[in-house]
C-alpha cells in the first residue's frame, strides 16, 4: 500500500509544497520526503484544505493547486508502482520528482550503456548503500566489462533482455563463475536497470520477467562444543587473542562485521529489567539495514570487557580478520571435512580466483559471518522463538531469518530421530 501526502514544512511566508511518500514493505514502513514546484503562501494553506471556504478567490486557488497536487501524485505513484518498492528511497523521490517537471533534462545527460550507467547508479546511491556493497557492486561493473569485451559489443540498458542474460550466463559458465555468483550480479544488474527506468531512461519490456535461480547452500556455522574449544585455547598470541575476543562478541551479539568492529564503550547503556535490576544493553544503528538495535549484552561479553577496562578489544580489519579467523579454528582443531564453498585459483599460477564448491577442512570456510550464523542455529535449536532471536540479529521477516539456520536437511533428520526412535 502506498500514498502521497502533501505538505507545508516551511517557515517562510511563501515556500514549495513539500511532498510525503508513504509505502509498507517487507513488514516495514517507509516515509521519504521531497519537494514540489507548487508553490502557495503560509498564510493561505489551511483555507486551502478548508472545503467549506467561500471565498472565490481561495476556492479558484484551491482548484489550481489539488490539479497540480493530483498530476504529480499521480505520476509519483505510477513510477512507484513500476518498480520493485526495495529501490525506493530519498534520491528515488527526488529523482521522480524532478522527472515529472523535466522529463527530457533528466535523460539528456544520463549513460545509455550499462557500464557507464553503473557508476551512475552508485553516485545516486551513494549514502544510501554500504561500502561493501559499492565495493560488490563494482565487481560486476568489471564483470560486465569483461562480458563486453568477449562479445565485442556494448550492452545498453535498453538491451538487458532474456536472450542478453542467457548470453551473459553463458559467459560466466566458461570464466568459472558460480552459479550463485552469476545469480547475484544478474539481480544486480536488473536493479539498476530499474533505477535507470526510474529516471526515464529506456528499458527492455522483458526487463522484469527475468530472474534466475540460486542454488541453495547450508551456511557454515559452529557447533556450541566447537565454540567452546576456541574458548578453552591457551597461550594464543597477541593477535589471536584479539580475534578471539571479537569473534565471541561476534557470536554473542549476533551482529554483522560492519557493525560489531565499530562496537565502541560509549555505546553501552544501563537499563532495568525484572525486579529493579540494572543490565547492560549494546545500543546502535545497524550499517546495513538502518535499523536501530539495542541488544543485551551477556556475561561472556562483559568478562572480554571487564579484562580490558570496559573497552572492547583493539579494531582490525574485515581483511585481517577472516584470515586470523581461519588460523584460531585451525588451532581449535575444528578440521572436519564439511561441503561448502571457498574461493581457489581456476589453475597454478593464474592468478583468477573463482568459487568452487567441494569438501574442505571446516576451518578453511569460515568467515566473518560464522558468529551471527552460528548464534542464529544454536539459538533457533533451542527451541527460543525466531521473534525473539530476529529482535537481536535485526532480521525484517522470519523468512530472512531462517536463511542464517545452518542445519541442513540431514542434521536436522538426525535431530529429529530422537523423538521416532
Amino acid at each position: 500500500m502506498s500514498a502521497v501526502n502533501f505538505l507545508y514544512r516551511s517557515t517562510k511566508s511563501v515556500a514549495f509544497v513539500n511532498v510525503r511518500l508513504l509505502f509498507t514493505h517487507e513488514g516495514k514502513n517507509h516515509v521519504y520526503q521531497g519537494t514540489s514546484k507548487i508553490e502557495v503562501s503560509k498564510q493561505y494553506w489551511d483555507k486551502l484544505h478548508n472545503k467549506r471556504t467561500k471565498d472565490p478567490e481561495i476556492v479558484e486557488l484551491q482548484r489550481s493547486n489539488n490539479d497540480k497536487m493530483y498530476d504529480l501524485e499521480r505520476h509519483i505513484l505510477k513510477e512507484f508502482n513500476s518498480v520493485s518498492p526495495s529501490i525506493v528511497n530519498k534520491e528515488w523521490l527526488k529523482a521522480v520528482i524532478d522527472n515529472f517537471y523535466n522529463p527530457r533534462h533528466e535523460t539528456d545527460a544520463l549513460p545509455k550503456d550499462l557500464v557507464s550507467y553503473i557508476s551512475t547508479y552508485i553516485d545516486y546511491r551513494k549514502s544510501n548503500v554500504t561500502e561493501s556493497t559499492k565495493r560488490k557492486i563494482r565487481v560486476v561493473q568489471e564483470v560486465v566489462k569483461r562480458f563486453q569485451d568477449y562479445r565485442k559489443k556494448t550492452v545498453y540498458i535498453k538491451d538487458f533482455s532474456l536472450l542478453i542474460v542467457k548470453e551473459f550466463q553463458d559467459y560466466c559458465y566458461l570464466e568459472d563463475y558460480s552459479q550463485n555468483t552469476t545469480a547475484r550480479a544478474i539481480r544486480y544488474i536488473k536493479t539498476i536497470c530499474r533505477h535507470a527506468k526510474t529516471l526515464g531512461l529506456e528499458t527492455h519490456a522483458q526487463l522484469d520477467a527475468i530472474s534466475i535461480s540460486y542454488k541453495k547452500s547450508d551456511p557454515i556455522y559452529l557447533t556450541p562444543e566447537e565454540i567452546s574449544r576456541i574458548e578453552e585455547l591457551t597461550n594464543l598470541s597477541d593477535y589471536l587473542e584479539n580475534v578471539r575476543d571479537w569473534f565471541l562478541i561476534s557470536y554473542n551479539t549476533a551482529q554483522r562485521i560492519s557493525d560489531f568492529l565499530r562496537f565502541k564503550s560509549d555505546m553501552i547503556k544501563m537499563h532495568t529489567v525484572a525486579k529493579g535490576e540494572l543490565r547492560p544493553f549494546l545500543e546502535f544503528t545497524q550499517e546495513k539495514t538502518g535499523n536501530e538495535m539495542t541488544i543485551p549484552l551477556t556475561a561472556k561479553v562483559m568478562t572480554i570487557l571487564n579484562k580490558r577496562n570496559g573497552e572492547f578489544p583493539r579494531k582490525i580489519s574485515d581483511q585481517k580478520y577472516n584470515i586470523y579467523l581461519k588460523e584460531l579454528c585451525e588451532k581449535a582443531n575444528i578440521t572436519d571435512l564439511v561441503f561448502g564453498t571457498k574461493k581457489v585459483e581456476t589453475s597454478k599460477g593464474s592468478k583468477k580466483y573463482r568459487n568452487k564448491e567441494g569438501f574442505y577442512p571446516k576451518f578453511e570456510l569460515v568467515s566473518s559471518h560464522v558468529g551471527r550464523y552460528s548464534f542464529a542455529t544454536n539459538n533457533y535449536a533451542k527451541n527460543i522463538p525466531t521473534a525473539v532471536l530476529r529482535k537481536m540479529t535485526g532480521h525484517s521477516s522470519e523468512a530472512m531469518f531462517l536463511n542464517y539456520i545452518g542445519k541442513s536437511g540431514k542434521d536436522s533428520a538426525i535431530d529429529m530421530s530422537i523423538h521416532f526412535h
